[in-house]
């Protein structure tokens, strides 16, 4: 499994996605660079996509802001400490509280590696990860791209991803995720240079924050 570490990766990844399929070549001409946007794994990597899901980019910076205000360095021991009023004041749903205090007792309790399972091929890794309730397809994916560096992840719910396969390859209709699944398979092993390339795609020709999306 080659790891996605440095911006020679993305360039190689490129390379190879436009030779699996060339209706890609445009798509890379279009999308300018590729950000490599790597961040390490561990309990603070997860916690950045959880707090990141169904708000704007603004809203997420400013929520992470208060959590370090509050934590300090955010740990999961460190998030085992924060009240109902706590999280209602740095601006977390219930459901994103319940989800980090999830995550955060199943590695304090030692039944989850956040750094281990990035060694862990992508099936299972995603498998072990959406066992925390909290944790869907979309968050353990996201995880095992950008935290990880896995080569060859798709995140199909995105709806950035969607929409931008859709525009990118003039499609009539937004894919859905099942569709997507069926299209990204001919982009292995390089899945994971793909959904950077169309989030850059998104942001370069659609006018958005190249950010993820769930559904």
């Amino acid at each position: 499994m080659r790891i996605i570490r440095t911006h020679e990766d993305i360039e190689a990844g490129l390379a190879g996605l436009m030779m699996l399929d060339a209706r890609l070549e445009h798509v890379v001409a279009r999308a300018g660079p590729v950000p490599l946007r790597r961040t390490d794994p561990g309990y603070r990597g997860i916690a950045s996509i959880i707090v990141s899901q169904m708000v704007s980019k603004a809203s997420a910076a400013a929520i992470w802001k208060r959590m370090e205000a509050s934590l300090g360095e955010i740990t999961a021991p460190a998030a085992l400490t924060l009240s109902d009023e706590d999280c209602r004041a740095i601006g977390l749903s219930r459901a994103k509280a319940d989800a980090l205090r999830r995550v955060a007792q199943v590695v304090v309790a030692g039944e989850i590696d956040l750094d281990a399972i990035c060694n862990v091929e992508a099936p299972e890794a995603i498998r072990e990860l959406t066992t925390i309730k909290g944790v869907g397809r979309w968050t353990a994916e996201v995880y095992l791209l950008f935290c990880a560096g896995h080569p060859d992840v798709f995140p199909s719910g995105d709806v950035a991803l969607q929409n931008a396969i859709g525009h990118g390859l003039g499609l009539e209709l937004r894919p859905t995720a099942r569709e997507i699944d069926s299209l990204a398979a001919s982009w292995a092993p390089w899945r994971s240079v793909a959904a950077r390339l169309f989030w850059a795609y998104y942001a370069q020709e659609m006018r958005r924050d190249a950010v993820p999306v769930t559904p």
